[in-house]
């Protein structure tokens, strides 16, 4: 029965994909969050973020911020763009459940994920995080910090950097209650310190920047395409789980992020593959096909962007 119940939450959430739109401004108006946490399978929730850029409208909540009610407290993966989402969010969880937070999981040193740890560690939280994403947040926090203030103005406030109190180098287990917790660094991904986590008795993965649909993925400077590919073959694909909730987008299933992540990946570096044995250049590059993915949210903003930074990556391959 459990089975069959989860089957269904899961199919209703993925029928919900159609509805992603970065034109709307807000769904949940009533909160700083951008819509309300949803039930993804018994005990796992999340809040989806917006499928469009950080806004003061959207309060930069446009990553997902989900938590795991456990028997014997609950964990958080991603403290939000501020401090004001982590305390919306704690709000949520405090009408779900009388358990208390005892665990705040960043996926990455990204602003999305761990700008609301100062409001965590208010609470006396312990923050576990990769230790490459604690590397990220000492290094380039303060930068991140004062560009959210610029676009959330006196929703900002309040908001300090934090880093990890927990680091890790390739697993950790955050097993609570009745619940096993894998969080895992399966490898290199879409930015320093990514990591997933993995419920096995549940075949659900939490699984941060390393998948995305309904928006187009960014790749940053950093970004080494052939190996974010060779991790999701090798180590993301194998845990063969059921239920994806990706970093950004809906609750899903693996083949859907893997069309929207993996596969662009690869069709992407293909179409500047075969303008590199051309002879194109740099300018040329930006303009290659990426019309099978036109629909997908935020492709106006990145789409070039990402197709330059292939070609500067390929390259030196």
């Amino acid at each position: 029965m459990i089975h069959k119940t989860c089957t269904a939450l899961a199919a209703s959430l993925i029928a919900l994909t159609a509805q992603a739109s970065e034109d709307i401004a807000d769904q949940y108006p009533q909160s700083p969050l951008y819509s309300k946490p949803v039930e993804v399978i018994p005990g796992i929730w999340s809040a989806i973020g917006a499928t469009a850029p950080p806004t003061y409208e959207n309060t930069g909540h446009n990553n997902n911020l989900s938590f795991i009610v456990t028997g014997d407290g609950v964990v958080v993966v991603n403290a939000g763009a501020a401090a004001v989402l982590a305390e919306a969010l704690h709000q949520e969880i405090q009408a779900v459940t009388d358990q208390p937070v005892k665990l705040v999981i960043n996926e990455n040193g990204q602003g999305h994920a761990m700008l609301g740890n100062s409001y965590w560690a208010a609470q006396g939280v312990p923050i576990l995080a990769h230790v490459d994403a604690a590397h990220e947040v000492k290094e380039t926090g303060h930068r991140i910090l004062e560009g959210m203030k610029g676009y959330n103005r006196d929703k900002a406030e309040g908001t300090e950097i934090q880093g990890p109190t927990i680091t890790f180098e390739d697993r950790y287990d955050a097993s609570m209650g009745d619940v096993t917790i894998e969080v895992l660094h399966l490898g290199p991904a879409h930015s320093p310190g990514d990591i997933q986590v993995w419920l096995p008795e549940k075949g659900l993965v939490i699984a941060g920047d390393m998948a995305f649909h309904e928006r187009m993925l960014p790749i940053f400077p950093d970004t080494i395409t052939r190996d974010w590919i060779e991790t999701w073959d090798t180590a993301f694909e194998t845990l063969g789980a059921t239920y994806v909730i990706p970093g950004h987008g809906h609750p899903t299933n693996m083949d859907q992020v893997r069309r929207y992540t993996r596969d662009y990946l690869v069709y992407l570096r293909e179409k500047i593959g075969a303008h590199l044995d051309e002879g194109g250049d740099l300018a040329e590059a930006y303009y290659v096909d990426q019309s099978p993915y036109v629909g997908l949210d935020t492709f106006e903003e990145l789409a070039t962007k990402n197709a330059g930074r292939v070609y500067e990556e390929m390259e030196f391959e």
